[in-house]
């Protein structure tokens, strides 16, 4: 499968965030943003080593998500987890919640600052899961300092197809799974959940139902919106924290060859990045292969923890082992495996 047509094409708004770098972007709290349904993240930290982890959700979850992998990374290492303010419903009468100009890649960006400004956290190893990673890769291009490494669990930064570029998802389909969540959200979700989970384990599917459920139906929409609509490949020309992508190899919201294109993207624009495809089903590793998760981050957090110097060359470190590691530890074929079949099977809209 080819890499987009496009990916040395020179980007027109590669300034666009290098202009909000550290030493221009202002400093905000947590307190100056409005949060939908008057939220505050809910921040809180467990365990307490020397290096930090951050605990990024995606859509339709809460920090639970991670609960079977935190005991295992809170052993040594300090870990923050929080709640993106759509994750639970907002106040009755709440308007903000339905106003799709509240919801942007770059907003979210910002409340991850302000929020690891408040921790008082830096040089973090920050595991965005979904839409989270994109999260994560612009708010690194704004405050570089914040991150020694991004490791990005099921990210694309662009779901539609295109000539040029195949995300997996088809314009019409996107549009009708659209509809269906504006005109009968929890409908959707109970026939989505199952198949973006792709386990056979009911408490798997039971824990994301939960979480899908709890979003206000208007949140749910315009955030869906946001991401199955809109487009970040130009970010990944500037991001330059180290990155692990880390996609499941039977996944029909991310496939591995959205990650292929991330890693060849983020290649040509010098950003050392290495990739991971784990054998398994759906898009949350962290329920349905979390040991296989953890045997990722371990590498990640062992790389990045061998030496007390440069964050960035430890973290370089942790992408090349990586780089090594994950011929022995895909099954054969697994990275070949793109499977874009699949999505013609899947309807989305019901």
């Amino acid at each position: 499968m080819a890499i987009s047509k496009s990916i040395n094409k020179p980007s027109s708004k590669r300034n666009e965030l290098k202009q909000h770098s550290h030493n221009h972007l202002p400093h905000r709290s947590l307190s100056s943003f409005k949060f939908v349904g008057n939220m505050y993240l809910n921040p809180r930290i467990v365990g307490n080593g020397k290096r930090t982890v951050v605990l990024s959700h995606g859509y339709g979850a809460s920090q639970a998500i991670w609960d079977m992998v935190l005991p295992h990374l809170s052993r040594r290492n300090k870990v923050l987890l929080f709640d993106w303010d759509f994750s639970s419903a907002p106040v009755a009468g709440e308007e903000g919640a339905a106003e799709h100009s509240c919801y942007t890649f770059s907003r979210y960006a910002d409340e991850l600052v302000a929020l690891m400004d408040e921790m008082k956290l830096s040089g973090a190893v920050y595991v965005g899961h979904s839409m989270a990673g994109m999260f994560g890769c612009i708010a690194s291009i704004k405050r570089p300092d914040l991150f020694a490494h991004l490791v990005l669990v099921g990210a694309s930064p662009r779901y539609m197809n295109s000539e040029d570029y195949e995300g997996g998802f088809d314009e019409s389909d996107i549009e009708a799974m659209l509809a269906s969540i504006s005109s009968d959200f929890r409908r959707w979700a109970e026939g989505f959940v199952p198949l973006i989970v792709g386990s056979a384990d009911p408490s798997a599917v039971e824990r994301v139902a939960r979480s899908f459920f709890a979003m206000d139906p208007r949140a749910a929409h315009a955030l869906a919106r946001m991401i199955f609509l809109g487009d970040q490949r130009e970010v990944l020309d500037d991001v330059a924290v180290p990155c692990t992508l880390v996609h499941v190899s039977r996944d029909f919201a991310a496939p591995p060859y959205v990650g292929r294109y991330m890693q060849a993207r983020m290649l040509v624009a010098r950003c050392a990045a290495a990739m991971v495809t784990i054998d398994s089903f759906g898009h949350f590793p962290q329920l349905v292969a979390p040991d296989e998760l953890l045997g990722i981050l371990d590498l990640v957090l062992g790389a990045a923890g061998t030496a007390d110097g440069d964050e960035e060359e430890t973290a370089e470190a942790a992408a090349a082992a990586l780089a090594e590691e994950k011929t022995n530890e895909v099954p054969s074929g697994g990275l070949a495996e793109a499977a874009p079949e699949v999505k013609g099977d899947i309807d989305v809209a019901s």
